[in-house]
């Protein structure tokens, strides 16, 4: 099955060192407790980071996010960004990983003295656990792209649980991934509570039509920060860019469509509930924002 985070095969990631609160251990030493809030309730927050030669891109904006998601919930970090960077330094250092690397950053509430739900019965401090990854994304799903299909499982409203966090509870996306397979497709395009087209269960969503591109309002999704990315890259080169409400209707005719993430950056969709887009790959306007993102990550 092809997702839209398959990478090119390397083993070095089979002799990882991974940090595990403050220390950095062999992989197969990387454990928590089965107490630990994360495991039992999935009750924490995660980022996902990219390493390209040797600076976390977008670094700020990933722990605005992070901190600002943490903060909501009442889980302390027990760290400054400042000491997160160092944590991610170390550990990318410890791999000899200098670039083309990807990060996934957890913080959870920590060990509970109880296996029950109640916040309280997490007394000992957060956990934090970073993996390194050597991650170069994979050339046949950059050029052959991701086949989609629209699924009932929808997007909660913000009351339910705000998709806006990037939280360790993705039981919801799962689902999502699950019907999307059981109809023959590699991952879900989720609608939002009101039936529009609003973000798949991993990345966020772009269709382009006649030379404008459109995203979803962003009420119901993880407001990503790829995604966000792309918006301001169109702003600043004067490509039409919309983030509005739409329907099938409109994604099932788009010209080009494209999902964005940390990992993937841009990555083509080849077609939506068996309908082609464009040509199956990345159309134009996409590979102009897929070229000046480069040039932005670059700097």
């Amino acid at each position: 099955m092809t997702t839209t985070h398959d990478a090119e095969a390397d083993e070095r990631n089979q002799n990882l060192l991974i940090y595990v609160n403050g220390q950095i251990v062999p992989k197969e030493e990387a454990v928590v407790s089965v107490y630990d809030s994360g495991f039992m309730l999935g009750d924490g927050m995660w980022e996902g980071l990219r390493l390209y030669n040797g600076t976390w891109a977008f670094f700020d904006e990933h722990m605005n996010r992070l901190f600002d998601s943490c903060k909501a919930v009442a889980i302390d970090i027990g760290m400054s960004r400042a000491e997160v960077f160092d944590a991610l330094q170390k550990t990318a250092a410890a791999n000899q990983i200098h670039t083309d690397a990807h990060a996934r950053l957890m913080i959870t509430r920590g060990v509970k003295i109880k296996p029950f739900q109640h916040p309280s019965l997490s007394q000992s401090g957060p956990t934090v656990v970073i993996i390194v990854e050597h991650s170069k994304p994979s050339v046949d799903v950059q050029s052959h792209g991701i086949r989609l299909a629209s699924v009932p499982q929808v997007r909660g409203l913000p009351h339910s649980q705000d998709a806006k966090f990037n939280s360790h509870s993705k039981l919801n996306c799962v689902i999502a991934c699950l019907q999307a397979e059981a109809a023959g497709a590699d991952e879900a395009l989720m609608l939002d509570p009101y039936g529009f087209v609003n973000t798949t269960n991993a990345c966020n969503f772009f269709i382009v039509r006649r030379g404008e591109v459109w995203t979803s309002t962003g009420d119901y999704c993880m407001n990503g920060v790829t995604r966000q990315k792309v918006i301001d890259i169109c702003k600043q080169n004067d490509i039409p860019v919309l983030e509005k409400n739409f329907s099938l209707y409109e994604a099932y005719s788009a010209d080009e469509a494209f999902l964005t993430g940390t990992f993937g950056a841009q990555t083509p969709i080849a077609s939506i509930d068996g309908k082609s887009i464009g040509d199956g790959g990345m159309g134009p306007v996409t590979l102009e924002i897929r070229q000046l993102y480069k040039a932005l990550i670059s700097h």
